[in-house]
């Protein structure tokens, strides 16, 4: 009775935690431009989230839920995003990541959006590639 207990206690504090990290993590990238933090914080932030529930609810139930394709695809999504805002700026006559010279309507605004764009693409990576590694080192010690 007592194990079950524990387990219970350990999902539903879980189940509550998780929203509130992600969301935190969430506006950790949003505000990385204004003040502490960015993609790289607010990545692993989410990363930790996901590796949360992996914790509560076993490897088995998170693996089901976070397939490694969804991570792979999430890990060239947020690649993809950095490289295309820099590539971006330069066909538009700017340097790699130069974000004024993107044809938004004013340059500070596009300024802006590019480094809102490199902060989500940043994050994305580094949360997906943090759950890979955790599962695959996890999927080690499980031989």
């Amino acid at each position: 009775m007592g194990r079950m207990k524990e387990n219970i206690m350990r999902k539903v504090t879980a189940r509550l935690l998780i929203p509130t990290i992600q969301l935190f993590g969430l506006y950790v990238i949003a505000h990385g431009e204004l003040g502490p933090g960015g993609g790289f914080q607010g990545g692993v932030i989410l990363g930790a989230s996901v590796i949360l529930f992996i914790i509560a609810f076993g490897l088995d139930e998170g693996v089901k839920r976070i397939k490694q394709f969804k991570t792979d695809l999430l890990s060239y999504a947020g690649v993809l995003l950095y490289a295309g805002i820099g590539l971006l700026c330069l066909m538009f006559g700017g340097n790699y990541l130069q974000y004024n010279v993107l044809p938004l309507s004013d340059p500070k605004f596009a300024s802006q959006v590019g480094i809102i764009g490199i902060e989500i693409g940043v994050g994305v990576t580094v949360a997906a590639v943090m759950i890979t590694i955790f599962i695959e080192t996890a999927r080690r010690d499980e031989l």
